[in-house]
């Protein structure tokens, strides 16, 4: 579907998800803001997964973020999705060392199995989570 509006996709999304009547959504590899309509109706049951060590380089661009900063660590984060841009309260961490020949691509490879374990254990626990 192609909408007008933000907010036309957005109530699509919602509906679309209340169908499956989820306990959990995972917005891991996204990479789109949602509306405040779908938020709003989800947290704090909606997790996303930043390649970052939040509250250190939020957004897009958190591995070249952290590289361009000259960080010697980054790391992958779970955290609960909310109104603004990887802001939500963190539920898990790991950090990952940054080599010095590491760039964009090498080191993202090196985050993504570690943020991929991370969500599982955050998933596979959540009942006793929530």
């Amino acid at each position: 579907h192609a909408f007008a509006f933000r907010d036309a996709w957005g109530e699509e999304l919602l509906a679309s998800i209340r169908e499956w009547e989820p306990d959990l959504v995972v917005c891991a590899g996204f990479m789109r803001i949602l509306p405040p309509v779908v938020v709003d109706a989800l947290s704090p049951r909606m997790i996303n997964t930043p390649p970052a060590l939040l509250p250190l380089f939020p957004g897009a661009h958190a591995v070249r973020d952290a590289l361009a900063a000259g960080a010697t660590e980054t790391g992958a984060s779970v955290i609960v999705v909310d109104a603004g841009v990887d802001t939500g309260p963190v539920l898990a961490q790991v950090r990952v060392p940054i080599h010095p020949d590491d760039d964009e691509a090498s080191l993202h490879d090196r985050i993504k199995p570690v943020e991929r374990d991370l969500l599982a254990d955050v998933v596979t626990n959540w009942n006793q989570e929530s």
